[in-house]
């Protein structure tokens, strides 16, 4: 008689007790994720520039980086200790050309924290043109 009693009582009303479970995990969720924000911050770019070509556009000497995570951790990241790169020394062609912005820093203190590097832009672009028609 006991064990009908506990049954019946967590079977009734299971819609609204599911519902109110789903509920609860949606709330955790949001603010798990509401919680994370960015940090922007202008890094120089060290540009590798091909040989045989001259860049004819401009070229960027900066970068910037976006640190994700908990706002309590994103403060205490020294920009200093992060590089940002872009290599073009495989240009073999005249004309504009693409390369992504490579990010060098120790992945283990970013990763073990939860925090997330980006840059923006993700990639750089130039024109080029060869030596001799400059």
């Amino acid at each position: 008689m006991k064990q009908s009693k506990i049954i019946s009582s967590i079977m009734s009303n299971w819609i609204a007790k599911i519902f109110s479970f789903l509920l609860a995990l949606f709330i955790v969720l949001t603010v798990r994720v509401l919680n994370v924000n960015d940090r922007i911050v202008t890094i120089p770019l060290d540009v590798t520039l091909p040989t045989g070509y001259v860049a004819v556009s401009l070229i960027p000497d900066t970068v910037d980086i976006v640190i994700t995570g908990p706002d309590s951790i994103i403060y205490l990241v020294d920009p200093s200790e992060i590089s940002a790169s872009a290599d073009f020394s495989g240009v073999d062609g005249e004309g504009i050309t693409r390369v992504p912005v490579e990010l060098h820093y120790n992945n283990d203190i970013f990763t073990d924290d939860g925090l997330a590097v980006s840059t923006r832009p993700s990639s750089v672009r130039i024109l080029f043109s060869p030596s001799s028609a400059v």
